[in-house]
């Protein structure tokens, strides 16, 4: 009896220590599942916004990780293929946060190597919310990447569908938030 019990111990502790914990995506400034601010909306298009990337913050990266990227993805835009509204790479395993604004590709604050892809507004850096009036809420996917090499070969044309065929044949995991946003 003892020996079960301490066998049925040791294998419960076995098995929590073998757990790693979830891979994780927050943000002080947008919520899951909730409607993002005018901060996060772009500025153009018919659409008037502060145009600033929210505050994200990682944590929990499967073993193995050698950089991260971050990428924002509209699926509900009309377009046939969905909208990429910021797609950053080369993020170095020591970031696991970037402040409100790091989509300003003239603010600096990206981690030095970082590169920042073209959006389908057509510029590098982040392009705010800005669905056509009168549709329904579009969903934002604000995901973070955990890649298995150190850089992808990405500079700052790169299409959204370049970078994303780059992450997908690179990724370890990936944590995703959904903010909305409509008008």
């Amino acid at each position: 009896m003892k020996t079960r019990f301490l066998l049925t111990a040791l294998s419960l502790g076995l098995s929590l220590s073998a757990q790693a914990a979830d891979f994780t995506l927050s943000s002080r400034d947008i919520s899951d599942g909730k409607p993002m601010s005018s901060r996060e909306v772009f500025q153009g298009f018919g659409c008037e916004g502060g145009n600033t990337s929210p505050e994200l913050s990682w944590k929990n990266a499967p073993a193995g990780t050698k950089s991260f990227a971050i990428t924002v993805y509209d699926p509900d835009a009309p377009t046939g293929s969905g909208w990429w509204h910021w797609t950053v790479v080369n993020l170095p395993t020591s970031t696991h946060e970037l402040p409100s604004g790091a989509g300003n590709p003239s603010a600096s604050q990206l981690p030095a190597g970082a590169v920042q892809g073209r959006t389908d507004y057509g510029q590098p850096g982040f392009g705010g919310a800005c669905p056509p009036a009168g549709d329904k809420a579009h969903r934002y996917q604000f995901t973070v990447w955990a890649l298995k090499v150190d850089k992808l070969p990405i500079n700052e044309q790169a299409s959204g569908a370049m970078v994303g065929y780059m992450l997908n044949a690179n990724a370890l995991s990936k944590a995703t938030l959904t903010a909305t946003y409509g008008r």
